[in-house]
């Protein structure tokens, strides 16, 4: 049936832009809804819309959503299918057999590479002005956060739910590092997953602490860290909730991070 499906799809490069493109990865669900009109949108992750894994979850609303199924996608019929380095390998593999064009998107961790991953996309879906515009819009909202020339930088520290940090070398680490604030990261010890305890976050004495997401966001034991009541008696100078979708994924919506940590740095130099 699936076979069937793909030869009357016809399964080969269309020579028009694609019309009915199906993501596979929620990171790559969320510039495709800021690339490409909705209609030419056959089908996003089921994650596009869950306010914990998506920046912008009403950007995708009311769009069909997939789970990765391999008969879900042919029924789809798509002219592209996005998918992630590491999601859903059968039905990628199943995908690529049939004849589907099928496109990888990587994660970056920089800035850097959030531009290359846009114009990537950009030309897959044929829309290079619009990545290009998505790219300048957020340079410029990052342009306009720049630190003064003070060689002070608040030390900052990322603490998300099961006692992550956010370690040097990440998107998150150099979000800080362009909002004019250091990583305090780099002097703590952590284990080979990156994380720390309660009690070592408080020695730390962060200026800044962050949170990856508020205490009532994970009702189950992985969110008990961020609600230990030691870590809410004012150690550090300032408190953050950074949402863990503006960096979660590599996408333009780092901007909107940036710009969140460079008025926490603003606050703490008040």
């Amino acid at each position: 049936a699936l076979l069937l499906l793909a030869l009357l799809h016809g399964a080969t490069a269309a020579a028009a832009p694609p019309q009915r493109i199906v993501s596979l990865n929620v990171c790559a669900d969320q510039i495709l809804v800021d690339l490409v009109p909705r209609e030419r949108i056959a089908a996003v992750t089921h994650l596009a819309t869950d306010p914990l894994t998506a920046a912008k979850p009403e950007r995708a609303a009311g769009l069909r959503q997939t789970r990765g199924g391999a008969e879900d996608v042919v029924a789809l019929k798509p002219d592209l299918v996005l998918v992630g380095e590491y999601s859903t390998p059968a039905t990628t593999d199943l995908l690529r057999r049939l004849g589907f064009r099928v496109e990888p998107v990587a994660l970056p961790q920089s800035i850097d590479g959030v531009r290359a991953l846009i114009r990537r996309m950009a030309e897959f879906v044929e829309e290079p002005s619009r990545g290009a515009a998505l790219i300048a819009a957020m340079d410029g909202r990052i342009a306009a956060t720049s630190p003064s020339s003070s060689p002070q930088r608040p030390r900052a520290l990322v603490y998300q739910a099961n006692n992550f940090v956010a370690p040097e070398g990440t998107l998150v680490d150099e979000a800080m590092r362009v909002a004019g604030l250091s990583n305090a990261a780099a002097r703590l010890s952590y284990t080979r997953r990156g994380q720390v305890g309660v009690e070592d976050i408080i020695l730390s004495r962060p200026d800044l602490l962050i949170y990856a997401s508020g205490p009532e966001a994970y009702r189950t034991t992985v969110g008990d860290n961020i609600r230990h009541p030691a870590l809410h008696q004012k150690s550090w100078r300032a408190e953050l909730v950074l949402p863990w979708p503006l960096w979660l994924c590599a996408t333009h919506h780092v901007a909107e991070a940036v710009e969140r940590l460079a008025a926490a740095r603003d606050r703490l130099s008040r």
